[in-house]
């Protein structure tokens, strides 16, 4: 029986193997390395956060993206965009450096056994683990909105789910959202020569600034201080204080899970967006239908009133929502005794612990506890060294029960005791 199961081999998966297989952990990894990256992002793509806060994370500090792109003699600077292609490069590099050998295959489910967990592949093969860490991506929580979802894929599909965008060459198709997805998405569509055009709920869209140089005054800097999700104090406490965001209260967390950071393009895709592709400010999809070989959309516009579309193809780029039910590769007996947070989402505690001991989460599933940082790569870095920590603890103490969102006086008992 191994220590340590990790299931899922992206960012956060590769940097948690890393540093269990420092911490002389005995594990397996299993996933298709970097596949979000790798099978789910159009060619053209570029990463939205800066090149200094993509690093996956291992113990020593070497392995970071700056350290790769000099080997490959690619500039990795602040403000300038690193493609998408070259990060999914990176992190198979990270994985042969840093990570004992990552089985490819797919776990189709994860129950309970005698000691800690049994895992099943996709082929039918059983592993056994003392802990398990779930670092699955967001491919599990793509979010269509309802008014879309009696289409069928042939109609209607998540931004996520297209690894490039040819087959709507020539075609007219309808983007969804007014995020970095959709923008960005509609950009490389227009540039392909799509008619395409993007449907926005919110009256104007959001566009980030260009980032303040990374060398300035230091009055500059202490106005507004750099860090991992961009400038500015209150980016700083998320990206760089994820422990301390988890004492503020339930329903503050909650509130700055959902709304913080929001849709917004960056600064380097607007010059792609705003001149080329129509954008339908204020209007929100209410009923769609297939007609023929596309889809009639009732849309309703600003003033409130009934707008009608028809379109070849909608691309729902609407996001993601991390769900206890959507962890769809758990025993259902596990899942749901798995204690959630006001948005649904499994709690996890102070070393990402859900409330079922020995099994651990790790990446977008545990943003309600951690903040926003744990919507991006920045976070992987906390989450390994936290979560490792809390694997080796629960390996030395055994079975134990964890207290439960809203017991916060016997929560703080607990915390108290171990530390």
């Amino acid at each position: 029986m191994y220590d340590l199961l990790v299931v899922g081999a992206g960012p956060y998966g590769l940097s948690i193997a890393s540093h269990a297989a420092a911490a002389g952990l005995s594990l397996r990894v299993f996933g298709r390395p970097m596949a979000s990256w790798r099978d789910h992002m159009p060619r053209g793509m570029f990463l939205k956060s800066e090149p200094w806060a993509s690093d996956l994370s291992d113990p020593a500090g070497r392995l970071g993206l700056a350290a790769y792109c000099a080997r490959q003699g690619t500039p990795a600077r602040h403000g300038a965009p690193i493609p998408v292609e070259v990060f999914a490069s990176y992190g198979l590099w990270f994985a042969r450096q840093a990570v004992p050998e990552v089985d490819e295959r797919t776990i189709t489910d994860v129950s309970p056994c005698p000691g800690g967990f049994e895992a099943v592949t996709e082929d039918g093969q059983r592993v056994r683990a003392r802990t398990v860490a779930l670092a699955v991506g967001v491919m599990p929580f793509t979010e269509i909105p309802a008014a879309l979802q009696g289409l069928g894929p042939a109609h209607v599909s998540h931004s996520s789910h297209h690894g490039d965008l040819d087959r709507f060459r020539g075609r007219d198709v309808t983007v969804v959202g007014g995020g970095q997805a959709a923008l960005e998405t509609a950009a490389l569509l227009a540039e392909q020569g799509t008619r395409v055009r993007v449907v926005v709920r919110a009256p104007r869209l959001t566009w980030n600034d260009v980032p303040p140089a990374w060398e300035r005054p230091w009055w500059r800097s202490a106005r507004a201080p750099h860090s991992g999700l961009g400038p500015g104090w209150r980016n700083w406490f998320y990206a760089e204080r994820p422990g301390a965001f988890r004492r503020l209260p339930d329903a503050t967390r909650a509130r700055i899970a959902t709304t913080a950071l929001g849709p917004a393009g960056a600064w380097w895709v607007r010059d792609r967006v705003e001149p080329t592709v129509p954008l339908l400010l204020g209007h929100e999809v209410t009923a769609a239908y297939a007609a023929g070989d596309g889809v009639r959309l009732a849309l309703r516009g600003p003033s409130g009133g009934p707008v009608s579309l028809e379109t070849g193809h909608v691309i729902a780029a609407t996001g993601f929502r991390a769900t206890r039910e959507r962890l769809g590769l758990l025993a259902a007996d596990v899942r749901a005794d798995l204690a959630v947070s006001p948005d649904g989402s499994p709690y996890v505690g102070r070393e990402f612990e859900s409330s079922r001991p020995g099994l651990f989460l790790a990446g977008l599933v545990t943003a309600s506890s951690f903040g926003p940082a744990m919507r991006f790569v920045h976070g992987a870095s906390f989450t390994a060294r936290t979560l490792v920590r809390g694997v080796r603890r629960r390996l030395r103490t055994g079975p134990a029960p964890l207290p439960v969102p809203g017991a916060r006086e016997r929560r703080a008992v607990v915390e108290a005791a171990g530390r």
